[in-house]
């Protein structure tokens, strides 16, 4: 008979300790250690794999992995060409963000790909009306309402889908381990029989999950290494605009992302974002610039906006929406340092356009260009875009792949492009590009010149 018995997990890498403690020695976070109640002595239902044999490096073959196209062209290059056959894939987001509505589109979106659809939080009949309003092809989507593991992977071996997807992996559980869904050791365990199946069928496995206040996938940290892929929703929920990032692939690229806009019929592919992210006006205003930035291998455009005023308090604020405000500190603290603007009694409010959080260091040029043309109420140019990284002692630096940020920004349309005087980039027609050194290089050339 099963014993049970009191252990601690860490949620941040699964780690098991008889006892609590402050911080966890696997990994060194603090108060990251949870309380499970688990049975021992219970053997594991899951076979044992048989048939394998050590082989050769020399001999094992290095042909390319079958992949399964799933007629989305976003979701397929951010995979790295399609879903690789027997591969575990972790989607995860915050509520409302389109997790569910993107995992149910691929099915409708592919008639000719056999899917099992297994909910865990909604009805048959809820899903149904769901795949109605989003439309598409219903006829070979199967739908399983199931918590329960085993039953789960008794009935995806009796159909042998082309593909099974899982909504949501903190919902499921197995009778392997005696506590509740959602806990850690259940959603390890439900991710070791999901990727045991995956493995041992050739079928490939689409989880949803779950994740915490913090930003980062509910469960322990481990959930994410035995998993192949994950990729991460992100934009806000009031917003139309989603973004789906690959943070991890072990068939591709994590230096990609897919955009979809959420419209009443779904997430539809926007194939070229920085049209999305350009000026919703027609003259030039003051507290404007473009930034020409980078995201893995994908360069797009977008619109910073800065806002300078007279502080109406004695503190003067600092906000900032989509950038690190610690960064636009810096920021100002060079400009009054470097560059001789005093801004200390001023107001200074920050925005990304679109929604977007921006952490490429490449749009440093664009805020303080921006944050100075509010300051001297100058419009900069509507065909002007900058690309550039700003340091403490007020330099330009040169940022990566520069060539492909003046070529995307050619392509729309603009016709001047400030980058570091010690960037290396090619003439490129129909750009002028302006190289600056300095901070005050870029106000001589820009509000001066």
């Amino acid at each position: 008979m099963a014993k049970e018995k009191s252990v601690w997990f860490c949620t941040s890498c699964g780690n098991e300790s008889p006892k609590w403690l402050g911080r966890c020695p696997a990994c060194g976070e603090w108060n990251t250690m949870v309380e499970q109640t688990v049975a021992t002595g219970k053997p594991s239902k899951q076979p044992a794999p048989r048939g394998h044999k050590p082989q050769q490096l020399r001999e094992i073959g290095s042909a390319q992995e079958h992949r399964i196209s799933l007629h989305n062209g976003e979701i397929d290059r951010l995979l790295g060409g399609g879903l690789v056959e027997g591969s575990l894939v972790l989607v995860g987001g915050e509520p409302g963000i389109g997790k569910s509505t993107l995992s149910l589109q691929i099915p409708l979106g592919c008639p000719d790909l056999k899917t099992l659809y297994v909910s865990g939080e909604e009805s048959p009949r809820q899903v149904k009306m769901r795949a109605e309003r989003l439309g598409g092809d219903l006829s070979n989507c199967f739908i399983l309402s199931e918590t329960q593991m085993e039953v789960i992977l008794e009935e995806a071996r009796a159909l042998q889908p082309g593909l099974m997807i899982v909504d949501s992996v903190q919902t499921m559980f197995s009778q392997n381990i005696d506590s509740s869904a959602g806990s850690v050791s259940q959603i390890k365990e439900v991710a070791s029989q999901l990727l045991y199946f995956a493995k041992s069928t050739g079928i490939p496995v689409l989880l949803i999950g779950h994740i915490t206040k913090d930003g980062y996938i509910a469960g322990p940290k481990v959930l994410e290494h035995i998993v192949d892929v994950v990729l991460q929703f992100e934009g806000d929920d009031k917003g139309p605009y989603r973004i789906l990032r690959s943070i991890k692939n072990r068939f591709g690229s994590t230096a990609e992302l897919a955009v979809f806009e959420m419209t009443g019929k779904g997430l539809r592919e926007v194939t070229n974002p920085s049209e999305m992210l350009m000026p919703m006006h027609d003259e030039s205003l003051s507290g404007t610039a473009i930034a020409a930035t980078l995201d893995g291998v994908r360069p797009f455009l977008f619109e910073v906006q800065a806002l300078v005023s007279t502080a109406a308090y004695g503190t003067p604020q600092r906000s900032a929406t989509g950038f690190d405000v610690r960064r636009l500190n810096m920021l100002l603290a060079v400009l009054e340092k470097r560059a001789g603007f005093k801004l200390n009694a001023k107001d200074v409010f920050l925005n990304m356009a679109g929604g977007l959080r921006i952490t490429d260091p490449a749009c440093d040029l664009a805020v303080v260009s921006a944050v100075l043309s509010s300051h001297f109420d100058f419009a900069i140019p509507h065909h002007v875009c900058f690309a550039g990284e700003v340091g403490l002692s007020g330099e330009i630096r040169p940022v990566n792949q520069a060539d492909r940020r003046v070529t995307e920004a050619a392509r729309l349309g603009f016709t001047k492009i400030y980058i570091s005087s010690y960037a290396s980039v090619p003439k490129t027609e129909g750009i002028q590009i302006v190289k600056v050194a300095d901070i005050p290089a870029l106000v001589k050339q820009l509000f001066h010149g």
